[in-house]
């Protein structure tokens, strides 16, 4: 028996693809149930669901009144049957053998988590969304993440979108860290890990993200990225709970603000940040004219997308180290 559990709140734009794409798995249905873990969405998520509740059986839904994706697990975890475990999310599309190319792999590799490629799309096709749908899949946008960059080949990973377990790994290294409004993933993957589990990413199948579509949509997805980067390690303890990747875009930032604030004292200081200004737009420059080229996409969405993605994040980290004397653990 295999458990989907997909947290969702407020899903109307997204939720009828997710389930059509859950609808032609080739799992057997039979062995199946989808668990939808519903944020108390206001909009017609809840009704969509209930449509499609009617014909498939094996498809539920819950209530999560906490509103946030590691409370939404936990409560999926607890409500399934399943021997295997496959988180979703509500924003994306998969591949017709999703299910089961895990399943398959997880048992293949005796691993303790299995995820595979998370390709970025879009549903209406811009400049402006093309650009950001590029950005999100790009080195120079997302470092070394090679979940969002793509594979060839089978590969012990620190981390994988989403995830499929065997239901005793959450008994072995707990389940989702409550506090952990983002980055709850990235977490558990992390901890697994550190108890000496293993997590590989295979090139079987892929699953589509559709990622947001305006760029104060991306500002504010990632200003809340960045902030939770610092606030996971604050409330794991764990440095290693994340990856150099995720803080690099607080460098930058850090490299642009603190030459400028000693400058106050000694002058000269001003010329770092200035260095690190025109570095970053000439590697700006070189990648945008390159992707403006190679896959005639418009430079300056481009050039405002990368800019978007790096600042937010980055500033979103640095205020979740000013707000840190704040919180408690």
């Amino acid at each position: 028996m295999l458990s989907v559990i997909c947290p969702i709140y407020n899903e109307e734009k997204y939720i009828r693809d997710c389930i059509e794409s859950i609808l032609a798995q080739d799992y057997p249905k039979d062995d199946l149930e989808v668990v939808f873990v519903d944020g108390m969405s206001s909009d017609r998520t809840r009704d969509i669901v209930a449509e499609y509740q009617t014909q498939y059986p094996y498809l539920r839904i819950i209530d999560n009144p906490d509103r946030i994706v590691p409370s939404a697990m936990n409560r999926g975890i607890e409500a399934s049957v399943g021997k295997v475990i496959i988180r979703i999310d509500a924003h994306a599309a998969y591949q017709p053998d999703y299910f089961s190319a895990l399943v398959r792999r997880l048992y293949e590799l005796d691993a303790d988590n299995v995820g595979t490629v998370c390709k970025t799309d879009v549903l209406n096709k811009t400049p402006k969304t093309l650009a950001i749908k590029e950005v999100l899949g790009n080195k120079f946008g997302v470092g070394n993440s090679v979940f969002r960059t793509g594979i060839l080949d089978v590969r012990q990973v620190d981390t994988v979108p989403f995830g499929c377990w065997r239901r005793e790994v959450f008994d072995k290294y707990g389940r989702y860290d409550v506090r952990l409004v983002r980055n709850q993933d990235i977490e558990l993957n992390k901890r697994i890990i550190r108890g000496g589990g293993k997590i590989f990413i295979v090139p079987d199948t892929f699953c589509t993200y559709y990622a947001r579509e305006t760029f104060m949509a991306l500002a504010k997805n990632n200003f809340g990225n960045g902030k939770w980067n610092v606030l996971t390690v604050y409330y794991t303890g764990e440095i290693s709970a994340l990856s150099l990747r995720h803080f690099v875009p607080l460098l930058f930032i850090l490299s642009l603000i603190v030459p400028l604030l000693l400058a106050l004292v000694w002058r000269p200081l001003a010329l770092v940040a200035a260095a690190s200004l025109m570095v970053y737009i000439l590697l700006l420059s070189v990648v945008c004219a390159r992707l403006t080229k190679g896959k005639r996409l418009n430079f300056f969405c481009l050039l405002m997308a990368f800019v978007v993605l790096h600042l937010s994040y980055g500033w979103g980290s640095l205020m979740g180290i000013l707000t840190l004397p704040f919180r408690k653990r």
